[in-house]
């Protein structure tokens, strides 16, 4: 790794300067590159780039000598918020329209708004050099599309984040930004086959770090990182500043600095970090999404993977003898659904273990008749008081679990809504208890939000865009394996 040069960031003699290069790229190679021409443009027109910005510069841009083509036919850049990702992304695309004869660069972005503030961002670049100001024909503006033009005939577009880009073609250069919140290949689909009959076409993707529901940039990382293993790079370049996994989330600790640094290698250039330490209260995901560059389950999940890592215990199973509660519940598509156990611990008043009995998937829809079978299996091997089930999911279930003298309880509604709470609550004291079950955790932390009336909210099965299906159930279970005996939790003197 690059040395870190001290810079006493952070009140001390002990500060640290942002890494040069990235964490993780495809095999670096020998050819010759036009980066260069970009770093001396860039300075030209009074907008360096920064150290990192250069080393990205020259390694994207290697051409094939033979034949003048781009050796990288795609770039990816993952990098944390603030680093200049977007600055970087409206210089290459200035250079190729004044300079590599780009005749056609287009842009989007999740957001028309985001992609609008690169729009305006190169527009103002153009409109502070007379030298670029000369060379504007037009800028045109209408709903949906933005377009700058220029005397050499290069044009720049931005188009909204759906198929709009079907009717153009010869894309020279198609810039991707946020790729993390593309959750299909529809704009992906439209941009990259935009450029089939493009003579030297190259597509950039710009991005933070995404989670589970950011398929098109998993898709490119795998696809990297596989590269990487074969020490090959097949034209895809992939250039990530990234903290080290699992990297403490601790102002005090030295390793959270190092992978600071490794993920923002404008620390101590535009990065203060002040303002880190400003927002080491916020949710974990989100810090280690957009300051760390690294992957997480879902973005702002309702269960904090640290308090959930704590909750873990590898003794805590559960006893065949002991009274236990179940929860039974399906995806609202009825191709998967998840059972979980839960007993209280002697001696522990409030605090109950969880299990996850058992999951089911059927590509096409669940069979009822069968799950409930499975399901009085699972009953039979313990002192099953009560299987708990969702109505608007598990209801046809339920129905069948009755007549086999199974009692069975609906949670909707407020019900819902307060065993969601009591969940979380049993989470963030460690009165929950767990053995550390991975597609239990998968669920759990993949679970969202779902604003509910006056302040509620619940776990949204189909807001959270995976299945959560053992999350809800233990929802459910949490909400009778934490009732006292008596039924009163606060006693007043």
């Amino acid at each position: 790794m690059t040395d870190l040069v001290k810079l006493d960031p952070f009140g001390s003699n002990l500060g640290r300067q942002g890494v040069l290069t990235p964490r993780i790229s495809t095999p670096l190679n020998d050819f010759p590159s036009k980066g260069k021409e970009m770093v001396e443009f860039c300075e030209e027109i009074g907008f360096p780039l920064l150290p990192w910005q250069q080393w990205l510069a020259e390694h994207a841009h290697k051409y094939n000598p033979d034949t003048g083509k781009w050796i990288n036919k795609i770039n990816t850049l993952c990098i944390s918020r603030q680093n200049g990702k977007s600055t970087f992304m409206a210089l290459r695309i200035l250079t190729g329209m004044f300079l590599w004869d780009e005749k056609m660069q287009v842009g989007t972005a999740h957001k028309l708004t985001t992609s609008s503030e690169i729009f305006y961002k190169i527009h103002e670049i153009i409109e502070s050099s007379p030298t670029l100001s000369a060379e504007l024909v037009k800028k045109i503006e209408s709903k949906g599309s933005q377009e700058l033009r220029l005397r050499n005939g290069a044009r720049y577009l931005i188009r909204a984040n759906n198929g709009s880009a079907r009717g153009i073609a010869a894309v020279d250069c198609v810039h991707m930004d946020e790729v993390r919140e593309y959750y299909d290949d529809d704009v992906w689909s439209s941009m990259r086959y935009a450029q089939m009959s493009a003579k030297n076409p190259q597509l950039w993707l710009y991005s933070s770090a995404g989670d589970q529901h950011s398929i098109v940039l998993n898709r490119i990382r795998e696809q990297a990182l596989a590269n990487i293993a074969m020490g090959k790079s097949e034209g895809l370049g992939y250039f990530e500043w990234s903290g080290l996994p699992g990297a403490p989330i601790d102002a005090d600790d030295p390793k959270f600095w190092e992978s600071i640094a490794m993920a923002n290698p404008s620390l101590g250039y535009t990065i203060d970090p002040d303002n880190i330490r400003a927002v080491l209260t916020d949710d974990e995901t989100t810090i280690r999404t957009e300051v760390l560059t690294t992957w997480v389950t879902t973005s702002n999940p309702v269960v904090d993977p640290s308090l959930w890592a704590a909750c873990a215990s590898e003794s805590d199973k559960l006893d065949k003898e002991s009274d236990t509660w179940m929860a039974i519940d399906l995806t609202p598509d009825r191709k998967a659904a998840a059972l979980v156990g839960a007993q209280k611990i002697d001696g522990q008043e409030g605090h109950f273990r969880v299990a996850l009995l058992g999951t089911w998937t059927n590509d096409k829809t669940l069979d009822d008749r069968q799950l409930a079978n499975d399901i009085g299996d699972w009953v039979a091997k313990f002192n099953t008081q009560i299987v708990a089930y969702s109505a608007r999911t598990s209801g046809a279930v339920a129905a069948r679990l009755k007549p086999a003298g199974i009692q069975v309880e609906a949670i909707d509604g407020i019900d819902y809504a307060q065993s969601c709470d009591m969940m979380l609550s049993a989470i963030a004291a460690k009165r929950l208890h767990h053995i550390n079950q991975p597609e239990l955790t998968r669920q759990v932390l993949s679970a969202v939000k779902l604003p509910q009336g006056d302040g509620g909210w619940i776990m949204g099965r189909k807001v959270s865009n995976a299945t959560i299906a053992a999350a809800v159930a233990t929802a459910m279970v949490s909400s009778f394996a934490t009732r006292s005996q008596s039924e009163i939790d606060i006693f007043v003197e």
